[in-house]
């Protein structure tokens, strides 16, 4: 047939072909496909697939492509890396798909990191850690054994922990080895905190002591209070120490010569914890770097302003009842931004700039829940049972871990937080060593600790 008439033909065809019903259509392909030769069926199986499987991936502009990927989820990503070669590159170049997912999973990102496989590495190792924690296999558990005698004051800083206890010494532990680095003899001890140099202690016996490490001997000792000291802290650039005790007062000290420098007053309860830190927002009553210390009791948190004009006077007193029916406890943490503390209506959280509350956490069954740390992100709690994990984002307990029968303590610091950097977002190398210790009966010392990285 010659082309003219061919095509001629065709034009016909092709309009009667249009006129058909879909059921008429499909009967005459069927019979044009059974009239066909070897030539025909294999240029229609080459045809088809470009037909009907268009490669929109391979198609679109790479920027297209990006935007239509943000809005599948992670696993639906990695299943599309799978589908081919050209997939799984176009897929895996997607930095901000990758940073994203790992953002959703309480990730930190570092946005100067634009090497797309480095990110989507990240998600994979990021996720295997979020199911470890989910499955409660992210965790082991160790013990140190030392004291002869009730631990009660603990201490942790850069893979050490400081243990003092009833048996009239302080030891200082390598955390990841297990082993005592250094053990001194002390008085009986309520609070604990140390440097490289030194170790401060707060005793039932009323006073404030400082220790060298390496030689152990006393430097120091701070003689004015009139009940058990439970709380110190201390800061060299400023030369003061301060203490919190029984006595319902809190003392601030010269830390180099051990003159009371002031005594605060207020409480009409047991001062159970003074923080000493720099402010980091402003406000009318203080400006970034200024020295704020905070002393709490069973019922009131009263804010103070501190630094080379020693005499003082309350700023602020936080509570969260008016009728004093509701207890705080004595595990306060304070940023220089936000203080946070708990009490069995909740945790709560104040704005430092404006002291006013900026929400109350309420998680099931919170009135046996407390607080060891507080993040951007995270928060560690623990009960009776259980250490929790929870997602500050949605206020919902992502993991948990048994505990054993510790020894209790409503006013000391038997029990705390290790590493608390993750709590602000993990990041792949934060996730490791210690996560919390408790004195237990025994007068061991039990220890949580995160897992390498499977």
């Amino acid at each position: 047939m010659e082309k003219k008439d061919f095509e001629a033909w065709l034009d016909n065809i092709s309009i009667a072909f249009l006129s058909l019903t879909d059921l008429q259509k499909n009967e005459t392909l069927d019979h044009l496909i059974s009239l066909s030769g070897a030539v025909q069926l294999r240029h229609l199986s080459n045809n088809l697939e470009i037909l009907l499987k268009r490669d929109f991936l391979k198609l679109l502009p790479l920027e297209l492509s990006f935007y239509l990927l943000k809005w599948l989820d992670p696993q639906t990503l990695l299943t599309c890396c799978l589908v081919s070669k050209q997939w799984n590159k176009v897929v895996s170049a997607c930095t901000e798909v990758w940073q994203t997912a790992c953002k959703n999973l309480g990730w930190q990102i570092d946005d100067s990191v634009q090497d797309p496989l480095h990110w989507k590495k990240v998600y994979l190792k990021a996720i295997l850690r979020m199911k470890q924690l989910k499955d409660h296999e992210a965790f082991e558990t160790s013990s140190l054994i030392g004291h002869s005698a009730r631990v009660y004051a603990l201490y942790y800083k850069d893979g050490l922990l400081c243990t003092g206890s009833d048996d009239l010494s302080a030891k200082l532990w390598d955390v990841s080895t297990g082993q005592c680095i250094y053990g001194i003899q002390t008085h009986t001890c309520a609070a604990v905190k140390f440097d490289e140099q030194k170790l401060v202690t707060g005793s039932f016996d009323n006073t404030v002591a400082c220790w060298e490490w390496s030689s152990g001997a006393k430097t120091q000792h701070f003689r004015g209070h009139t009940g058990a000291v439970f709380s110190v802290d201390y800061n060299d650039e400023l030369d003061i120490l301060v203490s919190g005790s029984a006595d319902f007062t809190v003392k601030v000290w010269a830390l180099s010569t051990g003159t009371c420098l002031n005594t605060l007053t207020g409480h009409t309860e047991w001062v159970t914890k003074v923080v000493l830190q720099k402010c980091k927002v402003k406000s009318l009553m203080h400006s970034p770097g200024d020295y704020i210390l905070l002393s709490a009791d069973k019922y009131e948190i009263k804010i103070w302003p501190i630094g080379r004009e020693i005499n003082c006077k309350c700023l602020r007193t936080l509570s969260v009842s008016e009728d004093r029916s509701i207890s705080l406890q004595p595990r306060l943490h304070f940023d220089g931004k936000y203080i946070v503390c708990s009490s069995a209506l909740g945790l709560y959280q104040w704005d430092f700039a404006s002291y006013d509350i900026l929400r109350v956490i309420k998680p099931p069954d919170f009135s046996n829940v407390s607080l060891l740390g507080f993040g951007e992100i995270f928060a560690l709690l623990f009960d009776n049972k259980y250490l929790y994990i929870m997602d500050l984002r949605t206020e919902k307990l992502i993991s948990r871990w048994p505990l054993p029968e510790y020894r209790k303590s409503k006013r000391g610091s038997s029990f705390l937080a290790g590493e608390i950097s993750w709590l602000n977002g993990l990041n792949g190398q934060n996730d490791t060593g210690l996560v919390f210790a408790t004195s237990m009966p025994d007068h061991s010392i039990h220890l949580v600790l995160w897992k390498e990285h499977g």
